[in-house]
């Protein structure tokens, strides 16, 4: 499949996009603004978030999903400066190669990569829904084909059963779990005009090859001995750490062609893509969005 060609015009659209400071999350801000939109960067560094706010000419915010204060901080100040959204990109995310628990109390990738956007997004679903109201709306998370080796156990999911790993499996739990959220989610919004999906990122092809990894590269499992091991493994795909892996992000969020997904999962380009078959239980989805409720009830 070849590097989508996305030309939508964005003017007056305002756009969200939470891990903005490297990687597919800065290159899709750029772009995105190149289209029109009005990119809001959300990241975790002050100093490399001002650097691409300042490229885009935008104002930063900052939030460390490590903190889940500062998560309902960043929805305070989102909901006073954008008095409609219509992109919501939950890319804010990474691997973290030994388990540590959060001053919240929670395991730290469950809490930065589910718990933090779970989050973030009811806080602001009821500016999604008003602003859909008036127009299309979408809510795009970054998954990964990750997901497909995840196992969610109800009662673990802050691994304190389950022997960590280097956090690989921990990590590709929380990427099923980020399936699990985009299809309940999409149920609780259907007919609201808010398309709701997720994928993977990997970049497109062009003429049958991958485009080059020249590019930004991104923080990705940062400082993971077992980083030099994805090129061996089934988790090879993960290691998308240039400007091609943005192209799907900026499609998904600005093309008309996506219509009003309604949970679906893109590797890349491709919709209806394999998922662990855990991401088809609507029940286990129910399970887990009512205990993120319960694990978050005092910040929503």
């Amino acid at each position: 499949m070849t590097d989508p060609d996305v030309r939508t015009d964005l003017t007056g659209r305002t756009i969200v996009i939470t891990g903005a400071s490297s990687g597919i999350g800065a290159v899709a801000a750029r772009r995105l603004t190149e289209l029109g939109a009005n990119v809001v960067p959300v990241g975790r560094s002050p100093e490399r978030t001002a650097r691409v706010a300042a490229r885009l000419g935008a104002e930063p915010l900052i939030a460390d999903y490590a903190h889940l204060g500062q998560v309902r901080d960043l929805a305070d100040a989102l909901l006073q400066r954008c008095p409609r959204i219509d992109v919501l990109v939950n890319n804010a995310g990474g691997l973290i190669p030994s388990r540590r628990v959060t001053a919240d109390g929670h395991e730290l990738t469950f809490q930065t990569n589910h718990l933090a956007p779970f989050l973030l997004t009811s806080l602001l679903l009821p500016r999604l829904r008003s602003s859909a109201r008036n127009g299309p709306v979408r809510i795009v998370t970054t998954s990964s084909l990750g997901n497909r080796f995840g196992r969610l156990r109800m009662d673990d999911l802050e691994w304190e059963k389950r022997r960590y790993g280097g956090g690989w499996i921990a990590y590709a739990t929380t990427k099923l779990m980020n399936v699990s959220f985009t299809r309940e989610l999409a149920r609780r919004t259907e007919g609201t005009g808010i398309g709701v999906l997720c994928f993977h990122p990997r970049p497109a092809r062009r003429g049958g090859a991958r485009t080059g990894r020249t590019g930004v590269p991104t923080r990705f499992a940062e400082g993971s001995p077992a980083l030099r091991l994805l090129t061996r493994t089934p988790l090879r795909g993960l290691r998308l750490n240039d400007e091609a892996g943005a192209g799907p992000l900026v499609w998904l969020a600005a093309s008309p062609e996506v219509g009003g997904a309604g949970g679906d999962y893109y590797d890349g380009l491709r919709k209806g893509a394999k998922v662990n078959p855990q991401a088809d239980d609507q029940a286990l989805a129910l399970r887990l969005w009512d205990r993120s409720q319960e694990l978050l009830r005092a910040f929503l």
